[in-house]
């Protein structure tokens, strides 16, 4: 699906006002404190080396990661740090690639995170830890030691992201201005926001849900986001409740359109019971994921007409598919 943004000089805006200030101290900065928190958990989990409790702790990382994944402006931006926490989609196969070089060579890197920082950002995010505790590996202490250098990288990512944030980028984002350096108006701090919430949207209608429906004659179950460890269906709801909080936070005014849409969506993705999507191969299950991805693209259109028409800015939606 294509998606751009579009400059609202066509559109009169409505009553609705953008509320940046409740954005940033009810989404934003709850969001990555709790990535931050879960980063220094997964941290602990790994030091003791024991698979069924950093397999709980990295579900735990993961969750408090989408609900900060969509927020890819200001300090995730800045330090390039998107990829390095979550490689996908990966259609090369880089992760594995990456581990089993490492492995290989029993890589000293792992035990100097200057060092491990400097591998292929595929070796050292979430999906890396995915593929190391939830496929059969031998657990040697080098095992053991890959999981901490992930786990490492990830919590140093997380605290960054969590202290610029409150150091600075929050004050930065609410205090736009002619003399900001960053956001030199209002409407610019709204429209990077509103960008963050169509951006999310359209990754989870086009990724989360389509790579894997891929077509109907070649489904594409494999290209599941997070797969291994049956989280696919966990990360779409994830994503669904974190970008309705967003959408919440940024309209100062009702948008019954857009909450009843968001209740919609979530409520068909809670019901999918298909915890990797491997459903997409299933004709019958099948049809549920792509009324799924349908009703994701009523939540798009919602939004665009409620919010984004409010704000001056419009989505072009140049084709969604079964709609």
């Amino acid at each position: 699906m294509k998606y751009v943004l579009v400059a609202a000089c066509l559109y009169a805006p409505t009553s609705l006002v953008a509320d940046v200030n409740a954005v940033v101290t009810d989404h934003i900065l709850p969001a990555h404190a709790a990535f931050d928190e879960a980063g220094a958990a997964l941290v602990t989990a790994t030091a003791a080396c024991d698979r069924p409790e950093m397999q709980a702790a990295y579900h735990a990382a993961f969750d408090a990661w989408m609900g900060a994944s969509h927020i890819q402006f200001g300090p995730i931006e800045a330090q390039g740090l998107s990829l390095a926490i979550a490689f996908w989609p990966d259609p090369k196969n880089q992760t594995e690639k990456s581990l089993a070089r490492l492995i290989a060579a029993e890589d000293p890197a792992v035990g100097d995170p200057l060092q491990f920082a400097e591998v292929s950002v595929a070796a050292q995010g979430l999906m890396a830890l995915e593929s190391l505790l939830f496929t059969e590996r031998e657990e040697s202490p080098y095992f053991c030691a890959l999981a901490q250098a992930i786990a490492m990288h990830l919590a140093q990512s997380a605290a960054s992201l969590n202290a610029s944030w409150r150091g600075d980028h929050a004050q930065v984002l609410m205090r736009a201005g002619p003399q900001n350096a960053i956001y030199q108006s209002q409407a610019e701090a709204q429209r990077v926001i509103y960008t963050a919430l169509s951006t999310g949207l359209e990754f989870l209608h086009d990724q989360r849900l389509g790579r894997p429906l891929g077509t109907f004659e070649r489904p594409r179950p494999r290209r599941a986001e997070a797969r291994r460890s049956e989280r696919s269906q966990r990360n779409i709801v994830l994503s669904l409740h974190a970008l309705e909080a967003l959408a919440t936070a940024l309209a100062d005014a009702d948008i019954p359109e857009t909450r009843a849409a968001f209740a919609e969506a979530i409520a068909r993705a809670d019901a999918l019971d298909d915890p990797s999507l491997q459903g997409v191969a299933d004709p019958a299950r099948r049809f549920r994921i792509e009324v799924l991805q349908q009703a994701v693209g009523t939540v798009q259109r919602a939004v665009d007409e409620e919010i984004g028409a409010a704000l001056g800015v419009r989505a072009g939606f140049n084709s969604l598919d079964g709609d």
